[in-house]
């Protein structure tokens, strides 16, 4: 007959072994040697705390009845038991709670003694369901008028109305109030009076009729429960949202217009930083002033810039560079100098620029779900009452992961189109995982809003691709041992259901008479290229418009364009005549371009036209310059090059640089790009918490804890050779109750700072032996000092086979 927890975990089937590393996956990571190690991480604080969040309200409260109903004698309970104190619901409801917690061994033995794992006590309320502790565990008076029932029910009902206000409070848990000296109210005076409540001690500190501290007794709180039950109102089933019914064609329609709408977004965020780096404030982060700048660029709201942002660094588009790898000055100056780092797009942008949109935008929705940032707290304080910057350490928040999935989640396991309100997602959490949701709310709410800016939900309801991106990354959390990389490669199937709903990428625009170049859709990478040098941005969309002006079409000669590229790329792309407009302003500026042309000296400037020189040297706004004539076609400026060049395109010039043998040289902008990062989307499954076990790797893992069970129990039962100082040999044990007498011998050992001989079984299986003075015991390890060699040795208890007091100690 089983006996210990350890003995019932080897009693089971290998299938009900399999279900419980299933529902408890981190009691196998890493992999125990035997069950006695499985069983003491079992009973861990950590293991059971982490399989107690998991769990439902009802599945809680189904626990809380079991650690009510225990006999004080002998801590058992049972299932009749059980079901007394929950009669207002259906008793199956109440035996599938009991299954679910004796599946994953939080209660364990037959129904008529059920046992609870002994850390359960220390990582849940010591007020189960809300009731105070019995009376006379408080307090003799009381104990003395709660055993007289019709006694306690008359002290109750005498009670004046702001005592029974109180009780009222009390009763519906927690059942402690916190009172001073000062603020001992007559109706609390009057229960404390009557023993209806009893002061309790604080810290250790001895109990007061005026204490700080009053305690509700259990025996109150049920008679004040009487009428919604021991255990309160009891919910068996979710509460199901009352969401609007969406069309899910128009849910995903409305999200794939965010979806072009995020992209643009962030496209346009990081430009503005190429553009203009932001510096980086010593305390790290962005300005709130550039912040506001970049929102404004981008024709956002700062929380939404943040966010993007945020977003835009975790998918590693966004990095951080110095000023000098920088390759531009940067005017902005912090504490009086320039800044050490400023913020710039890495060349991870270049490549995410080439590609399709949904590619773009699924790379940001999985740094978004990994990322463990919360945008949402931007703009508020901290505990120094401090602004949290975007970007900033701050920001951090290591359950923001989690909390996103689980909000998602909720949406995700609705019937598609179904929109419910933030507050219902909200209270379905609070019944899921009421433990874990318990002081998520701001970033379940920052999880919702976020995923409606990025496009993965849309008029409140996830969208279809956003349900399989929720799937993929799931599938991905399918490792069991974290053997396999995390996954880099998007999501396919996301990506195809979210290329047919977005528009295909176009080749070609509609120039107008006007000189503005109509796109009728999201422009290839190549179109999208010749734009940002030939036109001017005007408005952005599902067909954007851009404009040639005579300062793009002298940018594009700049960098290498003639008159004859700019007509052929305009007769190419362009599905309308090309006005004549064009034509003569593109010849114009051809004709223009190079007429003048500038070098070092600080610089000079030359031109064959004399015309043209006297018209330069006549004009008054290019004083600044210091421009001075040396020659009938040659001027020379103190300026460098770069400087003179500017100050002739201000004016309206059209000048271009040459080389020391009179060459144009035209070239592109530099662009300046702060050093690669790796997106955190790579580490989507680490962050995702203990791994699932499926199939034959779930099978594995439980044959590898049965061999080692077997090896283990094969080395306890042969003989142990621990060999005294004296050179007698101490037969091992042979038996478990042996190995509960090494136990009586080590916690002496550790009470009388003594030195021991240890036997044990070693992580191959091998017999070994070592003279220790133990120092602690507890927790399933026995830690013990090596006086020869100064080092603290930790052994798990369940390893040990043998403990002798060393007898020339």
């Amino acid at each position: 007959m089983a006996t210990t927890f350890a003995d019932q975990l080897r009693s089971l089937t290998d299938e009900a072994l399999s279900a419980l590393v299933q529902l408890r996956p981190d009691l196998v990571v890493p992999v125990p040697a035997d069950i006695s190690a499985l069983a003491v991480r079992a009973q861990s604080r950590g293991s059971v705390a982490r399989c107690l969040d998991g769990l439902d309200e009802f599945t809680l409260a189904i626990l809380d009845a079991a650690r009510l109903s225990r006999a004080p004698e002998t801590a058992q309970t049972s299932v009749t038991a059980i079901l007394e104190l929950a009669s207002d619901v259906e008793p199956e409801d109440v035996r599938i709670a009991i299954d679910r917690l004796r599946v994953r061994f939080l209660l364990h033995g037959n129904e008529d003694a059920l046992h609870l794992v002994g850390a359960i006590d220390e990582v849940t309320s010591p007020y189960p369901a809300g009731l105070g502790r019995p009376a006379d565990f408080l307090d003799p008076r009381a104990a003395a008028l709660c055993a007289d029932k019709a006694k306690l029910r008359r002290t109750v009902l005498a009670a004046p109305p702001g005592a029974r206000a109180v009780l009222d409070r009390l009763a519906a848990g927690p059942p402690i109030g916190a009172l001073s000296r000062e603020s001992v109210a007559e109706p609390v005076r009057w229960l404390v009076d009557n023993h209806v409540l009893v002061p309790i001690s604080e810290a250790g500190r001895a109990p007061r009729a005026d204490g700080e501290l009053v305690e509700l007794p259990r025996e109150v709180g049920l008679l004040l429960r009487r009428d919604t039950g021991p255990l309160g109102a009891l919910r068996p089933f979710p509460p199901i949202p009352a969401g609007a019914a969406r069309d899910p064609k128009s849910v995903d329609s409305a999200g794939a217009g965010q979806v072009m709408e995020a992209v643009r977004s962030t496209e346009t965020l990081l430009e503005a930083l190429a553009a203009e780096p932001a510096p980086i404030l010593k305390a790290g982060g962005l300005g709130v002033r550039d912040l506001k700048r970049l929102a404004k660029a981008a024709a956002l709201d700062e929380a939404g810039a943040a966010l993007l942002l945020e977003v835009a660094h975790a998918a590693g588009l966004l990095g951080e560079s110095d000023v000098a790898g920088s390759g531009r000055s940067v005017t902005v100056s912090r504490a009086g100098g320039a800044p050490d780092e400023i913020f710039l797009p890495t060349g991870a942008y270049d490549l995410w620029r080439a590609l399709s949109s949904a590619h773009r935008w699924t790379a940001l929705a999985r740094a978004w779900l990994a990322m463990t940032r919360q945008p949402g707290l931007v703009g508020q304080r901290d505990d120094r009452d401090r602004p949290i910057n975007a970007l900033a350490p701050d920001a951090e928040r290591a359950g923001a992961p989690q909390a996103r999935r689980e909000a998602l989640l909720v949406l995700a396991d609705l019937k598609p189109g179904t929109a419910p309100q933030p507050d219902e997602v909200l209270g379905l959490l609070a019944w899921q995982t009421p433990r874990r949701s318990r002081g998520r709310e701001a970033a379940h709410r920052d999880a919702l809003s976020g995923g409606a800016l990025l496009g993965v939900t849309a008029l409140g309801a996830v969208t279809s691709y956003g349900r399989l991106l929720l799937e993929d990354v799931d599938d991905g959390d399918l490792d069991p041992l974290g053997v396999r990389p995390g996954a880099t490669e998007p999501p396919s199937d996301a990506v195809r259901t979210l290329d047919a709903l977005l528009p295909a990428p176009v080749d070609h625009v509609l120039v107008q008479a006007d000189l503005s170049v109509v796109v009728p859709g999201p422009p290839e990478p190549e179109l999208a290229a010749e734009l940002d040098v030939v036109a001017e941005p005007e408005s952005a969309g599902g067909a954007s418009v851009f404009r040639v002006t005579a300062a793009s079409v002298r940018r594009a000669l700049d960098v290498g364009y003639t008159a004859s590229d700019l007509h052929a790329l305009f007769r190419h792309r362009s599905r309308t005549p090309v006005p004549q407009t064009l034509t003569y302003m593109i010849d114009d500026a051809a004709r223009k371009h190079g007429g003048l042309r500038a070098g070092s000296a600080g610089s000079y400037l030359r031109s064959d036209d004399e015309a043209l020189i006297a018209e330069v040297m006549a004009d008054r706004r290019l004083g600044p310059l210091g421009l001075r004539q040396i020659a009938p076609t040659v001027l020379v400026s103190p300026l460098q090059v770069a400087r003179l060049l500017g100050g002739l395109r201000d004016a309206g010039f059209a000048p271009v640089a040459e080389d020391a043998g009179g060459a144009a040289v035209l070239t592109r902008p530099r662009v300046r790009r702060a050093p690669s990062r790796t997106s955190v989307a790579s580490r989507l499954t680490e962050q995702a918490g203990p791994p699932l076990l499926t199939g034959p790797r779930l099978a594995g893992v439980v044959e590898q804890i049965r061999r080692g069970d077997i090896a283990t129990r094969a080395a306890r039962r042969a003989p142990v050779s621990v060999r005294a100082a004296n050179g007698q040999g101490v037969q091992g044990l042979t038996s478990v109750q042996q190995h509960g007498q090494a136990m009586a011998v080590l916690q002496q050992a550790v009470r009388e700072k003594a030195r021991v001989w240890v036997g044990y079984v070693d992580s191959h299986g091998a017999t070994l032996s070592r003279l220790v003075r133990p120092v602690s015991l507890s927790a399933g390890y026995l830690r013990a000092e090596d006086e020869r060699t100064e080092t603290l040795h930790t052994f798990a208890l369940h390893r040990i086979t043998a403990a002798v007091p060393d007898e020339e100690a």
